[in-house]
C-alpha cells in the first residue's frame, strides 16, 4: 500500500455526545489509521467535542505508536449538514478524505479496504460502500443500507463499468458515511450548493469528471435512531402508496433547480466534462421542468405524462413506472 496516500477523516458533529466516543474509537483503531481527524462541530450544546478529544487521547495512550492529529472547528451558528461537511472536508490535508457521521461504528478494515482501491487505481476519484443497519444499541436490524435503498443489480454494474453518472441522474446511491474521495475533488466541487446534500453533490460531480466505484460489502455499522438527521429506511408497500398519493409540493421544481445548479457548475469546468455528459444533464433538466409544470388536475396530466413516458426519460432520469404513477396520482 502506498504510504504517500495520507488519510483525513472529516467528522461532523451536532449534539452527538451519546455515540461520539464509540465512533471516534472505531476510527482511531483502524488497521490503517488516518493521519488526522478534522471535527467540525455545528453549534452543539452538549459535550460531544470534549468526549471526542477524550476518545482520541485514550486511543493514543492505549497504542503508543499511534499518531493521529485531531483538529477541531467550532461553529458559533449552525451551518447545517451540507455546509458543515464542506467546512470539514476543506480543512482536511490528506490525499484521501473519508466522510464520517458522529453516530456510526466503522469496521476495523474500512480504511484499509478503501485506500487499497485508490492505491491501485489512480483514476478513481470517489468510492463508497454498503453499510449494515443497526439501532441505537447497535442491534442488527436485519438489512443493509443497499437493501433499504432498493439498490438494483444493474445500478451496481453501471457504477462498476464507469456509468455512475447515468445512475446518479436517476437517483443518488452514495451515502456520505460510507464515502472516501481524493482531496483533488474539492477544487471542482467547492462550494457545495446548500440545495444539495453533500454526499449526492460530491458523487455526481466526481462521476462527471472521473471514475466512481462501489464496494458492495458493508464497511460500517450505520446507526438508525430517533435523532438521525439523514437515515435509511426501506419503504413498505403502504408507504409507497402514500407517497404516490401525497402532495407533490415544490419537489419537482426544487429538483429542476438543483439540476440547473449542477449544469452551471459542470459548464464552468470546461473540457473536464465530456459533451455527452452535458447533453444528458440538459435532457434531465427538460424532464424535471416537465414534471414541475404538470397541471393540478390528475385528468389533465394523463396525456402529457404518457407522452413523456414514451420518450424514455422516466427510465433515464427516475425509477421508471414508479415516477409515472406518482405523476398521475400525486395531489397538488
Amino acid at each position: 500500500m502506498n504510504p504517500a496516500l495520507a488519510i483525513s477523516v472529516a467528522l461532523c458533529t451536532y449534539n452527538g455526545a451519546r455515540f461520539i466516543e464509540e465512533q471516534v474509537r472505531s476510527i482511531c483503531l483502524q488497521t490503517v489509521p488516518p493521519a488526522e481527524i478534522v471535527l467540525s462541530d455545528d453549534a452543539s450544546t452538549d459535550d460531544c467535542v470534549e468526549l471526542a478529544r477524550k476518545a482520541v487521547d485514550a486511543c493514543l495512550q492505549e497504542w503508543p505508536g499511534l499518531s493521529i492529529t485531531l483538529k477541531v472547528l467550532r461553529n458559533a451558528t449552525s451551518l447545517r449538514v451540507t455546509k458543515n461537511f464542506e467546512q470539514a472536508a476543506s480543512a482536511c490535508s490528506g490525499d484521501l478524505i473519508a466522510l464520517c457521521d458522529q453516530d456510526d461504528v466503522w469496521y476495523p478494515d474500512r480504511l484499509a479496504r478503501m485506500v487499497a482501491e485508490f492505491d491501485k487505481r489512480p483514476e478513481l476519484l470517489l468510492l463508497h460502500s454498503d453499510a449494515r443497519l443497526v439501532d441505537g444499541q447497535r442491534k442488527d436490524l436485519g438489512q443493509s443500507l443497499f437493501h433499504a435503498l432498493e439498490v438494483q443489480r444493474f445500478e451496481l454494474e453501471w457504477i462498476h463499468t464507469g456509468r455512475a453518472f447515468d445512475v446518479f441522474l436517476r437517483r443518488n446511491l452514495v451515502t456520505g458515511a460510507t464515502t472516501m474521495f481524493r482531496r483533488t475533488l474539492l477544487a471542482p466541487a467547492v462550494p457545495f450548493p446548500k440545495e444539495w446534500v453533500h454526499d449526492e453533490w460530491l458523487a455526481i460531480v466526481a462521476s462527471s469528471i472521473g471514475r466512481v466505484d462501489v464496494i458492495e460489502q458493508a464497511l460500517i455499522e450505520y446507526r438508525q435512531h430517533e435523532n438521525n438527521q439523514i437515515g435509511a429506511r426501506r419503504d413498505s408497500f403502504l408507504g409507497k402508496v402514500r407517497k404516490a398519493l401525497a402532495s407533490r409540493g415544490n419537489t419537482h421544481a426544487e429538483r429542476a433547480f438543483k439540476a440547473e445548479l449542477l449544469l452551471t457548475r459542470l459548464l464552468a469546468l470546461g473540457d473536464r466534462v465530456e459533451p455527452d455528459t452535458i447533453r444528458k444533464l440538459r435532457d434531465k433538466l427538460v424532464h424535471q421542468r416537465f414534471r414541475a409544470a404538470l397541471p393540478p388536475s390528475r385528468v389533465a396530466r394523463c396525456l402529457p405524462v404518457l407522452r413523456e413516458a414514451l420518450t424514455g426519460r422516466y427510465n433515464k432520469f427516475g425509477r421508471g413506472a414508479r415516477g409515472v404513477v406518482r405523476d398521475l396520482f400525486e395531489s397538488v
